[in-house]
């Protein structure tokens, strides 16, 4: 380590360390939570400063959410996790860009196919008129985020030719003049079976969050019955709720 405190600085300690700290994890080493970062007691003797100055410094970043400390584990680099709310409806594409982060699509297949029962049942179709189904694997350039599938009601005229590296509701208003209204969703947890955990390069029986959703029209008319699979270490959910007085 390198790095030493500026005696004759107005920056109290506990400034420069946290500043010190905001260095390393950025760092190639860090950055991914790979490794632990250095520890209080080991900081403080090298520095010349009570562990209480160190730990202020940690709290900052901490209480910032930029680092996690476990007790006699040690200390690591939050994963970034996208974070969305079930009363904001906005698409993922324009999520990410909300935080920053540039959208990578891993994936985007389309196809004209027989569909699962649940969707011939969601969209109110007979059986076995074939619907068109969408699938792709979104992320960053870190990681592989989603697997998302959609099935579409054969009155939206979906016709396999569209681009759908666009937003899909501005594509389905632009070019299919659906313009969509309400999200009817559940979630849910489930474990990664292997397709899953080979889709989403994760461990079979890891922890993933599953949202089904039925997208709507203004007349409630049933448009698009969507499956998402999110990679847990990096999506999360919030939602809010209001007491009833």
């Amino acid at each position: 380590m390198d790095f030493k405190l500026d005696q004759k600085s107005p920056i109290p300690f506990h400034a420069q360390i946290e500043g010190y700290l905001r260095t390393l994890i950025v760092q190639e080493q860090y950055r991914n939570g790979n490794s632990f970062l250095p520890n209080e007691v080991t900081l403080a003797k090298k520095l010349g400063v009570s562990r209480n100055t160190v730990r202020q410094a940690v709290n900052t970043l901490v209480n910032e959410q930029l680092i996690a400390r476990k007790k006699g584990v040690g200390t690591k680099v939050v994963n970034k996790r996208i974070t969305t709310r079930l009363d904001n409806w906005i698409s993922f594409t324009k999520e990410m860009r909300k935080q920053g982060i540039e959208v990578v699509n891993y994936a985007i297949d389309v196809s004209h196919i027989n569909a699962i029962d649940e969707a011939y049942d969601a969209l109110g179709i007979s059986k076995p008129k074939k619907l068109w189904k969408l699938e792709k694997i979104r992320g960053s350039k870190k990681a592989k985020y989603l697997y998302s599938v959609s099935y579409f009601h054969p009155r939206v005229g979906i016709t396999g030719h569209e681009d759908f590296t666009v937003p899909l509701y501005e594509l389905l208003e632009n070019q299919h003049d659906t313009l969509v209204a309400t999200s009817k969703e559940k979630i849910s947890a489930i474990r990664a079976d292997k397709d899953l955990a080979t889709v989403l390069e994760v461990a079979i029986d890891m922890p993933i969050l599953k949202r089904e959703r039925l997208v709507c029209d203004a007349g409630d008319r049933p448009v698009e019955y969507n499956i998402v699979y999110y990679h847990t270490d990096y999506f999360t959910y919030d939602i809010e709720i209001k007491r009833e007085l």
